[in-house]
């Protein structure tokens, strides 16, 4: 759920301390992971679309409001402005609403595993639109373990011809939620190659790109729901802190958490996140799972540390003494959460 720039560009390089940013560290995951739960209750008397627009904009008042306190200002590049829309489109705007939408389907646990597939997208993607990120042996057996995970949880050995509406309300549901997590893998590298080297700071960044985000929503909301009349203080309070916190003060954590351990310590949070999610439907909410889903889970989340070089594969016996191949390094910008959020 990484609705903010990518903060590794603007990390430094020198040796980082590593005090506080434990702290933050569970801290992010507790507010990322209860985030499914608070999109299911907000989904059940808002609209996708009312959703969505919710919690942007009660993520951007806060970080203006910061804004304005430090005497800083909105960049006013005419060309960053487009980019940031770009990447407000593929990084809040498409996929929170895509979440609301499943949320109405499947229960906010299950959307909690399906979305810890962000960084096998984002490998893939980097790979694709970014020069230096390169495939190697950890990321392609990472990205094959991780996609088997998704088929995994989604029960593929199920013949579609056999199961009831009940299933494929489910089907469409997690389909749904793949859908915004490969939103996220694309507005990545989006981010990196367009915004991140710019000069401007990632709270300016990130409150104009979630305002941009906002303005397709206020134009569609009239025709999706208009101003809600029977909102609940459990909805609205789900939804103000959805955004103030899994979609705002986030990317205060993230950052952190980047400049006290470094970004690839940052990117760990995504496996920590379906934990946290599942634990909160189950207690919280009374959700069940079957048995292929949690598994399925550790599988993506193998896969995930592989493709960003937390888990490595074995050398073969025969290489022992040889130098090293020269390889790429790897940037934690290619993988999420990102919002996105959860990466969510």
């Amino acid at each position: 759920m990484n609705t903010s720039p990518d903060p590794s560009a603007t990390a430094s390089s020198s040796p980082r301390p590593l005090s506080g940013w434990r702290a933050k560290f569970v801290l992010l995951t507790l507010v990322w992971g209860m985030s499914f739960v608070l999109i299911r209750i907000g989904a059940e008397v808002l609209t996708p679309v009312q959703l969505s627009l919710g919690r942007m904009l009660m993520g951007a008042l806060p970080l203006v409001a910061v804004l304005s306190l430090r005497g800083g200002r909105l960049p006013t590049s005419p060309r960053l402005w487009g980019h940031l829309f770009v990447a407000a489109l593929l990084l809040n705007t498409i996929p929170f609403t895509l979440f609301g939408f499943a949320a109405q389907l499947i229960p906010s646990a299950l959307m909690g595993i399906v979305n810890a597939s962000t960084p096998l997208f984002g490998v893939v993607f980097s790979m694709l639109l970014l020069s230096d990120e390169r495939p190697d042996r950890e990321r392609l057996s990472g990205l094959v373990i991780g996609f088997l995970g998704v088929l995994t949880v989604f029960g593929a050995w199920n013949s579609l011809t056999t199961v009831g509406v009940d299933d494929r309300d489910g089907m469409l549901g997690m389909l749904l939620v793949v859908g915004a997590t490969a939103c996220y893998g694309i507005g990545t590298p989006y981010l990196r190659r367009f915004v991140a080297g710019t000069s401007h700071g990632a709270l300016e960044l990130s409150a104009l790109q979630l305002l941009l985000g906002s303005l397709p929503l206020l134009l569609l909301v009239p025709w999706a729901g208009g101003v809600p009349t029977d909102l609940t203080w459990q909805a609205a309070l789900a939804v103000a802190t959805l955004g103030a916190l899994g979609t705002g003060f986030a990317y205060v954590l993230q950052y952190g958490i980047v400049r006290g351990a470094g970004a690839t310590v940052a990117t760990t949070v995504t496996y920590a996140v379906p934990v946290v999610a599942v634990t909160a439907g189950v207690v919280l909410l009374g959700e069940t799972l079957t048995w292929n889903q949690p598994l399925g889970a550790l599988v993506i989340i193998l896969g995930a540390a592989l493709c960003q070089g937390v888990v490595r594969l074995r050398r073969p016996r025969g290489s022992a003494g040889r130098p090293p191949a020269a390889t790429t390094p790897k940037s934690a910008s290619s993988t999420e959460p990102v919002d996105a959020r959860p990466r969510s």
